[in-house]
């Protein structure tokens, strides 16, 4: 659709500029009226032009935690008795994230012509996931999209509250490890060709290490650096190249799973991603095979996306849901059993909820113990590069003092 810009007056008389997405100029104009009372000089928006709001829009994207503010003001406005469209343009006028306060301004329009929620959201799917999508129409279809948007609300924060945890936790660890690369990278640049030119001095045998270290040092200094960065960069594309084809995207996704430390911590994760998406979507009234393959989609893992479909294709012919995904053994024994516990009480959704509530604190303690771990291995790194290079250059020394002695 095209866009429209306007100048406007608002109810103070304040005159400022205001962008609007339309299919047709009486059409913008009649919704830049409904909240404005002064609408002048409105015309389309043509040509390229060098625009940082537009640069913005491409380099910006959608995070959790703006779906998660959207979702929970959202909800509270429908609650209210607010208007569909009101609520939408009240929600993109406060809108901080261009990618996202875009999408609704279009979704607003389209709502505003008769186009359900559900299937205006779906046209932006940087914004709003499969999940999003059919968890809003499971509550327009039952009536109960405030108590929908709650939930969406709820998972999204959750996962945001998750993802910050992983990153402060990982945070020490990971500005250790630039310092360490950069103090070993500066004294093999700038301190060992200091000492290289004494050791060319006083002649005699080098120690192998002090001979390690020089010639590292020379190639950081050379263009055969070129070399090493070369290697990794052509590793990386071949490594992305092999887990796009569908056998390496199993190899490693199963391999994640197996590894050691870090496979129990992705395996958790997987499991409680699962059954709270999959908790939620039961509970909001999507139906069972619906819900799989959305969980499918999201589950981020490739061999467990394995293991959802068999399962669902079982499910399709009438088997239980905790044996077809039993048959995969891909799941921990305990959350099988809670999901089959679910499914002979009739409360599979509470019981994947309990699940999903288990795994994530798993996973919380998981992290600190493995920053716990990291944090002091880090200094350990740290120090033993420092001391790799000093050792390097005072051994010659040592040996000109055994001579001299």
């Amino acid at each position: 659709m095209p866009t429209y810009i306007a100048e406007v007056r608002d109810s103070a008389g304040k005159l400022k500029k205001e962008k609007i997405i339309a299919d047709s100029l009486p059409k913008a104009r009649e919704n830049l009226r409904q909240k404005y009372p002064f609408v002048q000089n409105l015309k389309e928006s043509k040509g390229f032009k060098f625009d940082m709001q537009a640069i913005e829009l491409a380099m910006s994207s959608v995070k959790v935690k703006d779906k998660a503010v959207f979702s929970r003001q959202f909800a509270a406005m429908v609650n209210a008795g607010v208007a569909m469209v009101r609520c939408l343009g009240v929600l993109s006028e406060q809108c901080a994230n261009p990618k996202l306060k875009k999408a609704l301004l279009e979704i607003s329009a389209e709502v505003q012509q008769g186009t359900n929620l559900s299937d205006a959201m779906r046209k932006h799917p940087e914004c709003f996931d499969n999940l999003y999508v059919s968890m809003v129409q499971a509550g327009e279809v039952g009536g109960v999209l405030d108590e929908v948007l709650n939930r969406l609300a709820k998972i999204l924060e959750d996962l945001a509250r998750l993802q910050n945890q992983v990153k402060g936790a990982m945070a020490y660890p990971v500005v250790v490890g630039i310092l360490a690369v950069v103090v070993f990278i500066a004294m093999t640049v700038f301190l060992i060709p200091i000492f290289a030119k004494v050791f060319q001095d006083i002649g005699g045998e080098l120690p192998g290490l002090t001979v390690f270290m020089l010639t590292v040092s020379e190639i950081l200094r050379s263009w055969k650096v070129i070399i090493p960065i070369a290697v990794v960069i052509v590793v990386s594309f071949l490594y992305k190249q092999y887990y796009k084809t569908p056998m390496g995207r199993v190899t490693m996704d199963r391999f994640f799973l197996k590894m050691p430390i870090l496979g129990d911590l992705n395996e958790k994760s997987a499991v409680a991603r699962f059954c709270r998406t999959f908790g939620t979507l039961a509970r909001s009234g999507v139906p069972i095979l619906t819900a799989l393959e959305i969980v499918r989609d999201t589950s981020g893992n490739q061999v467990i996306a394995n293991a959802i479909d068999a399962a669902r294709a079982e499910v399709q012919q009438g088997g239980m849901l905790s044996l077809a995904i039993q048959k995969e053994n891909v799941f921990p024994i305990m959350a099988l059993q809670m999901i089959s516990i679910g499914e002979e009480t009739g409360e599979l959704d509470a019981m994947l909820m309990k699940v999903a509530e288990f795994y994530e604190d798993e996973v919380e303690q998981a992290v600190k113990a493995l920053t716990s771990i990291l944090e002091p291995l880090m200094m350990v790194v740290l120090a033993g590069m420092v001391a790799l290079i000093l050792l390097s250059m005072y051994l010659p020394m040592f040996k000109i003092f055994d001579k001299l002695g």
